[in-house]
């Protein structure tokens, strides 16, 4: 809904909610594609407490599918919440993207309509 001072309340254009969606997106710069994952691990001194079940960690990769299949990427624990934000701009993308097709589906029907 769009509101201006002193007019009725105005229910938003397709046209206008296009725009307003890719407003939004442009305003997603952190974005990361993929999801977050906690991984344990052991290393490689033989007499370490991880290779009798107690492995390190967890640390945190983001998992990214890419051209050569899924990669995992460390992301240290200082930029844990700042990657979290990113994954979670990530699936706003994918939901405005969406949005975006249904929109624009719309507005291709209409003007199939009246030509």
């Amino acid at each position: 809904m769009l509101y201006t001072m002193g007019m009725k309340r105005k229910k938003a254009t397709p046209t206008e909610k296009r725009d307003a969606l890719l407003a939004e997106m442009a305003s997603l710069r952190g974005l990361l594609n993929g999801s977050l994952v906690q991984r344990y691990s052991t290393c490689a001194r033989k007499n370490c407490a991880c290779h009798t079940g107690r492995r390190h960690g967890p640390r945190l990769y983001l998992a990214a599918t890419g051209e050569g299949g899924q990669r995992q990427t460390y992301i240290p624990a200082a930029l844990a919440e700042r990657a979290a934000e990113g994954v979670a701009q990530g699936r706003r993308l994918r939901a405005i993207v969406r949005e975006l097709t249904a929109l624009n589906l719309a507005l291709m029907r209409e003007e199939a309509g009246r030509g």
